[in-house]
């Protein structure tokens, strides 16, 4: 009998779901779990020292509950700010999300590239090395938002979200001169797992199309890296969806499709 993996895809809350899909895709034979820190988001609000405090322990108790064969931090947030000290705490191998800016600055044709983030992303240390090693001849415009994240969650939730509170957050994405499409920003990178899931509304309310980065398939393909292709027949795993938080929620069939078509328990 083949092993059937177990993943565990963790995120501040529902944005991480935008790379489970992704994973589920390529390794549809594995087991899920998916675990919303929502007790403690949005993590663009907390410090570094406070992040690394919450996610370490927690992780640990997470580990030993599910015994995962590889743990995605589908959190750019989390990733930049806690992947260093997870890896130096447990032996279960991790796989990060990070802002794509390598590729996105190799495909610009207008070398105008925005990063899309939290504020604690864009801020950090590791995404300025980003920029310094990768930009590649870019002018690469650092935008932190303070409320796409919950704007993405409450849209997921069902809530109504306005367009105009989408704009207001994306708006400094887009530099340079709208009327010239060679002189303005043309790739747009989602530095926050969040964001893919406004992806309709954010080309829609776009002032002129460009290209939207999103990690996802890149953090499948390292899974499929590090954990193999699946071998045999396709015999869908089962799916596990917890929330730190504990409160109810009424999203089973808003998750389905994400999980690959099951029903998370």
């Amino acid at each position: 009998m083949t092993h059937r993996p177990t993943i565990l895809v963790f995120d501040s809350g529902l944005g991480g779901l935008s790379v489970l899909r992704e994973v589920v895709r390529a390794r549809p034979d594995a087991h899920y779990v998916y675990v919303a820190d929502d007790a403690f988001f949005p993590y663009g609000h907390h410090s570094e020292p406070a992040l690394i405090a919450r996610v370490v322990p927690l992780m640990g108790e997470l580990i030993t509950a599910h015994q995962p064969d590889l743990i995605v931090i589908a959190c750019n947030t989390a990733s930049v700010q806690t992947l260093a000290p997870l890896r130096a705490a447990y032996a279960t191998p991790f796989v990060g999300t990070v802002p794509a800016i390598k590729p996105a600055c190799a495909q610009s044709q207008t070398k105008r590239v925005s990063v899309l983030g939290t504020r604690a992303t864009v801020q950090r240390e590791y995404t300025h090395a980003l920029i310094r090693d990768f930009a590649q001849g870019c002018q690469v415009t650092l935008v932190g938002s303070p409320d796409l994240a919950s704007l993405a969650e409450a849209a997921l939730s069902g809530t109504g979200v306005s367009d105009e509170a989408i704009s207001a957050e994306v708006g400094p994405c887009f530099t340079g001169d709208r009327n010239d499409a060679s002189a303005r920003t043309d790739t747009v990178v989602l530095a926050c797992t969040h964001y893919p899931l406004l992806l309709d509304r954010l080309q829609r309310l776009a002032p002129w199309p460009v290209a939207w980065i999103d990690p996802a398939p890149a953090i499948a393909r390292r899974v499929v890296d590090l954990l193999g292709p699946q071998s045999g027949r396709v015999d869908h795993g089962g799916a596990t969806m917890i929330f730190t938080s504990n409160k109810p929620h009424q999203l089973s069939q808003a998750l389905t499709p994400f999980f690959g078509g099951r029903v998370p328990a």
